[in-house]
């Protein structure tokens, strides 16, 4: 995902805006209305830079009359005190657009900073590190964005671009044969992954002619095993408890992806601030 949909980031900085502005931002109204200003975002810790296209629409979605010159991009390696971008325009404006833009910021910063982190533990391995749809309601699209910005890659974006069968699918329709020959008859066009709990499960997978499984909670050495009973037949995806400690091990056992919910869902806010300067 190298560009963000501007049609997205739009609904979702209006979004924010309306959920912290409501009837109007009362305290901005104790400076002038043709008070203009200048001031910089900084960062406060290392970290991967993400969300540069929501804080710009936060900003200009207040006023259009806000500039911003970025010194940094998505997707860059980030220092301590170091400034980000460079904004000047109605005072008002930038009060009203600052906790929006850094919260969009921070977060997105968050998921593309340990997603570099899983990245690099991994390099050399020739696994790729993929996210879930574990992510913060509202802000699917944009986590899978700051992934990419991080080096991870997209697994599927929802329940409508892939057909993914899992356990609970797999007890409805009676077995895995069952499941994915029925993913046949209503999404053929698809994608197709299924879930499998143990190396039996894989097995039937495999005879069932799927081309990409899901490992869920495999131990390495049942890990090693899959790799050795698939034999490059399909993809191997594995998936569940993997952290920065293990995932190095876990990409050595020979799988071909790493699907780790963390990276959108374990969020710890980067942390950036906004100063007015002179």
């Amino acid at each position: 995902m190298s560009k963000a949909d501007p049609d997205i980031v739009a609904l979702d900085v209006a979004r924010a805006l309306a959920e912290d502005i409501g009837s109007g931002d009362v305290s901005a109204q104790l400076i002038p209305a043709d008070e203009t200003a200048h001031a910089r975002i900084i960062s406060r810790e290392p970290a991967i830079l993400s969300g540069v296209d929501w804080a710009d629409a936060a900003f200009r979605r207040v006023s259009p009359a806000v500039r911003i010159e970025w010194a940094a991009a998505d997707g860059d390696s980030l220092f301590p005190e170091q400034s980000l971008c460079l904004l000047s325009g109605p005072a008002r404006a930038l009060l009203t657009a600052e906790r929006v833009a850094l919260n969009f910021l921070q977060t997105l910063s968050a998921t593309a900073t340990v997603t570099r982190r899983f990245v690099e533990t991994v390099e050399g391995t020739g696994t790729q590190i993929l996210d879930t749809r574990k992510t913060l309601p509202g802000l699917r699209y944009a986590q899978k964005k700051a992934v990419t910005d991080g080096g991870g890659a997209n697994h599927r974006m929802g329940l409508y671009d892939m057909v993914m069968i899992k356990e609970n699918h797999i007890r409805a329709a009676g077995s895995i044969t069952e499941a994915v020959r029925a993913a046949g008859v209503v999404a053929r066009d698809l994608p197709l992954e299924v879930e499998v709990e143990n190396l039996e499960q894989l097995e039937e997978a495999l005879g069932a002619g799927v081309k990409r499984v899901l490992l869920d909670n495999f131990a390495l050495d049942q890990l090693r095993e899959a790799v050795r009973l698939t034999a490059g037949r399909a993809k191997l995806e594995s998936s569940g408890n993997v952290s920065l400690e293990t995932v190095r091990d876990v990409a050595e056992a020979g799988v071909d992806y790493i699907s780790i919910g963390a990276l959108t869902k374990h969020v710890e806010a980067i942390d950036l601030s906004m100063r007015f300067i002179d």
